[in-house]
């Protein structure tokens, strides 16, 4: 799985396209990331810096992400200051995943 091993296989996104994605939260991240919280085993909470587009950026990706990955809850809202709160959540089976997602958001891999 081009050394995505965390990906579960209840995921739908074809096998090549995966490096793209996870590229395409990875950049999100390294430009946008200020804040992450995990407020329970299975609630990952992020703040992005706002900007032009951004909000309309992350809804897109969290709905195409949530689309192929439906073991996802993504809920994107407004913040003071411009700023995107995303909150991600799983069920307990998919917890793994969550942490990847932790670990790749606070490491700003770009």
């Amino acid at each position: 799985m081009t050394g995505l091993t965390w990906v579960p296989a209840s995921c739908t996104l074809p096998t090549e396209q995966q490096p793209l994605r996870v590229a395409e939260w990875d950049e999100l991240f390294a430009e946008r990331l200020t804040a992450s919280t995990r407020p329970g085993r299975l609630r990952l909470h992020l703040v992005l810096a706002g900007g032009e587009d951004i909000e309309a950026r992350v809804r897109d990706l969290a709905a195409r992400e949530s689309g192929c990955c439906s073991f996802f809850t993504f809920t994107v809202t407004s913040a003071a200051g411009g700023d995107v709160r995303l909150d991600v959540e799983v069920d307990p089976a998919h917890e793994k995943v969550l942490d990847a997602l932790q670990v790749r958001a606070e490491s700003g891999r770009p």
